[in-house]
């Protein structure tokens, strides 16, 4: 993924002298399990998901800008429904809990909703979120994702079985979204 800027954030890849940050707010036992993976043990650990699942190129580093410091991730999953319009990919996010409550998710989201939709031509974007996540359902709903179905998922990391809502948002959803200002 290329360098974005927002009015108050860098999405950028992740680097490795970014496993510290990374590690301040993956160990936090409010992050993880609400996403449906347990708290980073070490920054070691952090390291590892750096290499391996943010190394992906449609997952980027959340930077607050002016500071250099990471405050979460933001990107695509890979994940692919094939239910609506194709090709069609999932996005994900984390955000350290000290900068909760600020609007940043959904800043961030919209410029990653932006670049999937232009330069990666996705036609669907989808994200979930677990039945408890209320917080993690505003992003989406702010965000003009439409709810399509529930059903439960098995949390493989954490050995659990859950409620998984999943909602979409189309190519000509969004474009209606930016020209009506709601989005």
């Amino acid at each position: 993924m290329d360098r974005i800027e927002t009015a108050r954030m860098i999405l950028r890849p992740f680097r490795e002298t970014d496993a510290a940050d990374v590690y301040d707010y993956a160990k936090d036992p409010r992050v993880g399990p609400a996403a449906g993976w347990p708290p980073h043990r070490g920054e070691a650990e952090s390291l590892e998901i750096i290499r391996t699942v943010f190394a992906a190129p449609g997952v980027a580093a959340i930077e607050l800008k002016g500071t250099g410091r990471v405050i979460g991730s933001v990107g695509f999953t890979d994940i692919h429904y094939g239910v609506l319009e194709q090709p069609d990919d999932e996005i994900g996010y984390a955000l350290h809990p000290e900068y909760w409550g600020r609007g940043l998710i959904p800043e961030a989201v919209r410029a990653i909703l932006e670049y999937g939709f232009t330069a990666m031509g996705l036609q669907t974007i989808w994200c979930c979120h677990y039945q408890e996540n209320l917080k993690s359902q505003r992003v989406i709903e702010k965000c003009g994702f439409r709810y399509r179905y529930c059903a439960q998922a098995n949390v493989e990391l954490l050995h659990e079985k859950r409620m998984c809502l999943h909602y979409a948002l189309t190519k000509e959803e969004w474009k209606r979204g930016i020209l009506s200002g709601a989005l």
